[in-house]
């Protein structure tokens, strides 16, 4: 039988070319079988796993050598001090979009009983956050895939219940209210840059939630478009963007509200990330 130790071992040789992250990965890896914290492997790492765990470890960590995402295999992921349920029906949350919520959140609390929409909610990490974070607000979550609301649905279940209203469909559309924040992360990889992907996200994960057509704007073109008549005076709009689409989206957001302030602000690497509107 092979001990934790030596099972953490042999994950980290095994992955060590394919992922940059191959200590972390196999840990979670380690730790999801086990059904164990970080804190456990590191006081019991003589102990040995069984035939079964054994077994289970190693399917999974062949799974994560094709490039698997980790957060399919083990069935979560971490966004905003929060462990969202994830599925290849949905994106994996990037740490860039706490970012976009960290800004919805800080704009959203003084104003109370606001009224805010999540387009294109995939997991509801973004939703969810600003339910979590913001008591007074009303929160809405729309997307056009009734997997990826089943999966938001069971992350609200358990992070939120009863905040959120759930809606399936294009943009805005489902919409019958005005909103005060609309929020979104939506497809913007460009048909050229799809094929440059990593075969980790290209393989496994929703083409639907990552493909944004020939410049990577054309979801978000239409996404403004609606919210001209959806978005009430004084609100706002905040857009994940990629990050070589800073100046094509704020020419695009401009002429959209002409008498909006227009910023694209950077993520933490530098690199353009979000456009924030304010009405």
């Amino acid at each position: 039988m092979m001990t934790i130790r030596e099972a953490l071992a042999l994950g980290r040789e095994q992955l060590q070319h394919v992922s940059p992250t191959a200590v972390l990965d196999t840990r979670l890896l380690l730790q999801f079988v086990l059904g164990v914290t970080h804190s456990f492997l590191v006081a019991h790492d003589d102990e040995e796993l069984t035939a079964v765990q054994q077994q289970q470890y190693t399917a999974l960590l062949r799974r994560a050598q094709q490039k698997e995402p980790i957060p399919y295999l083990i069935g979560t992921a971490p966004f905003y001090g929060m462990d969202f349920a994830v599925s290849p029906a949905v994106l994996i949350p990037r740490p860039e979009t706490e970012e976009l919520v960290e800004l919805a959140i800080n704009w959203a609390r003084p104003r109370g009983a606001v009224q805010a929409v999540d387009v294109g909610t995939g997991s509801g990490c973004i939703a969810i956050s600003l339910a979590a974070n913001l008591p007074q607000a009303q929160v809405t979550a729309v997307d056009i895939s009734p997997a990826a609301l089943a999966i938001a649905q069971q992350n609200a279940h358990h992070h939120t219940p009863g905040r959120i209203q759930f809606h399936q469909g294009a943009l805005l559309s489902p919409l019958s209210h005005s909103v005060d924040l609309i929020a979104a992360n939506l497809p913007y990889i460009t048909d050229e840059e799809w094929t440059d992907l990593d075969d980790g996200v290209k393989l496994y994960e929703p083409a639907v939630a990552l493909k944004g057509g020939l410049d990577g704007l054309s979801l978000i073109q239409t996404l403004l478009y609606e919210a001209t008549t959806k978005l009430n005076p004084g609100g706002l709009i905040l857009l994940e963007i990629g990050w070589q689409q800073g100046a094509a989206a704020l020419t695009l957001a401009q002429s959209v509200f002409p008498t909006a302030q227009v910023q694209v602000l950077p993520d933490l690497a530098g690199h353009d990330r979000i456009v924030r509107i304010d009405l």
